[in-house]
């Protein structure tokens, strides 16, 4: 089981399924919501549970972004014509037992950082 919070806690979510897809995002919507690069993973929707008052912005025509009211915490990205549904590792309490699979984005990334750990990139 993988559970976490926001940062005040207002947000919790959790899941038993295995997580898919670990990423790390370098596009400019993420590099301006994390103040970086964001670190997720997804499992079908169905299978997260989430609890607390999800604030969802619509950053673009595709996808949607959760986040806390509270605290800002930027912890959900759902894409409409999908039925997945990502979480922030980072938000994940304690180990998540997930490793990157690939960096996203990476065209978009910021200058003042380099990709070097040899996991794939992808424009």
């Amino acid at each position: 089981m993988l559970s976490g919070t926001c940062l005040c806690g207002d947000i919790t979510f959790r899941t038993a399924a295995t997580p898919k897809g670990a990423s790390m995002c370098h596009c400019g919507q993420c590099r301006k919501m994390s103040g970086g690069v964001w670190a997720s993973a997804h499992v079908k929707e169905h299978d997260l549970e989430i609890s607390g008052n999800v604030t969802w912005f619509e950053a673009s025509e595709i996808a949607k972004r959760g986040l806390c009211g509270r605290c800002g915490a930027f912890l959900f990205w759902k894409a409409h014509d999908e039925d997945t549904i990502s979480f922030a590792l980072g938000a994940v309490d304690g180990p998540t037992g997930v490793k990157i699979e690939k960096h996203i984005f990476v065209r978009d990334k910021g200058d003042f950082y380099d990709i070097a750990d040899g996991v794939e990139q992808r424009d």
